[in-house]
């Protein structure tokens, strides 16, 4: 996946969703910062073309999105999906309660996702 330049805007838009996390993003941040988990690099509010992506992986090719109940069934969400797929990402979502509750579940399963790049997302 080349690197592309980010708009100027872009850039700004990303670094403000970055200081305006909501709950479930930054306890999931607290989770994946400076490889702590399984030695994985992630990045956050990362600008993958038109769209800020929450949480990226590079090396693997996967993106974790961090969804509240508005993105139920969303048609935006599915194009954004298939725009990142696109490029070459895998895109695992995730509701906030299950990053609020069930946070080692959630760590596991994006470990298992990061080691093996055959497994494709269920929504």
């Amino acid at each position: 996946m080349p690197h592309q330049p980010v708009p100027p805007a872009k850039r700004s838009f990303a670094r403000a969703l970055r200081r305006e996390m909501t709950e479930a993003e930054s306890k999931l941040w607290h989770e994946l910062r400076d490889r702590r988990l399984d030695r994985i690099k992630f990045r956050r509010q990362v600008p993958i073309g038109k769209y800020v992506a929450d949480f990226a992986c590079v090396e693997a090719g996967l993106i974790v999105e961090i969804d509240g109940s508005q993105h139920a069934d969303s048609d935006s969400d599915q194009a954004r999906g298939a725009e990142l797929r696109a490029r070459g990402f895998r895109v695992l979502r995730f509701w906030n309660d299950d990053v609020l509750k069930e946070l080692d579940s959630v760590c596991n399963t994006i470990i298992a996702y990061v080691r093996d790049t055959s497994l494709q997302p269920w929504r």
